[in-house]
């Protein structure tokens, strides 16, 4: 099993910073599977159970959570001027290094992760690992068999690129429910302008085999487990 300092370990949870690591140690308030490390330096087990006052630490090096998304809020880690989905998090998560995995616009409300795991972020997003991201899209006009097969053919977009097939389904006169395997810039309603049909409103339901189920209001969140993880890509 690989070592790590033990002030850096202790840091990823997000609770606490390396700077203070040397005084709770002073303190005896922080311990490394049961006993207190004799200094930050001290290189521990990177599976070492941490605990602060004797409650247990998430020190895991990659973390993953499932954010729904409101409106009006940037997919970006940082913004002077506009409010981003970082900032509907607790101060201590935004202290481990997360970043949208994708992103959705301003405007379009639902389901987005937020990880430090670059990996596992390129996996979500690469179109070749195909895991499938699916929107309900409300637009200005009747949807028809026609677009739906228009969808499942690949649609050419203004600026002359090809998206890759899509599934549409129809959930209503003005109401589509789409499928995605790519994430081009604005593709769901580009794909809808391309058709004549411009989106008024576009809500991500879900992502793999994760939905929104624990987060039912915007602004609410959770941190997804192993077992839900493994679900994203093997919907």
């Amino acid at each position: 099993m690989e070592t790590v300092r033990f002030d850096r370990l202790a840091a990823r949870s997000g609770q606490i910073s390396r700077r203070e690591v040397r005084g709770l140690l002073r303190m005896g308030r922080l311990t490394a599977d049961g006993a207190v490390p004799a200094s930050p330096e001290q290189k521990v087990r990177e599976d070492a159970v941490v605990c602060l006052d004797g409650v247990p630490l998430n020190c895991a090096a990659a973390r993953c959570f499932l954010l729904h998304k409101p409106a009006g809020v940037l997919s970006a880690t940082e913004d002077r001027d506009q409010p981003t989905v970082l900032d509907l998090l607790p101060v201590e998560l935004r202290r481990l290094g997360l970043f949208p995995a994708g992103r959705l616009d301003k405007d379009t409300t639902g389901l987005l992760l937020l990880t430090n795991d670059g990996p596992l972020a390129h996996r979500v997003i690469s179109p070749k690992h195909r895991v499938p991201k699916v929107y309900l899209a409300e637009v200005d006009g009747v949807l028809d068999g026609r677009d739906a097969a228009a969808f499942a053919s690949g649609i050419v977009l203004g600026d002359g690129s090809a998206c890759l097939p899509a599934l549409l389904e129809l959930a209503g006169p003005s109401l589509g429910r789409v499928t995605v395997y790519e994430g081009k810039y604005h593709q769901v309603k580009r794909m809808f302008a391309a058709l004549g049909k411009p989106v008024r409103s576009l809500h991500r339901e879900r992502v793999g085999g994760l939905d929104l189920s624990g987060c039912p209001a915007p602004g609410d969140w959770r941190e997804l487990d192993a077992s839900e993880l493994s679900s994203l890509f093997c919907p």
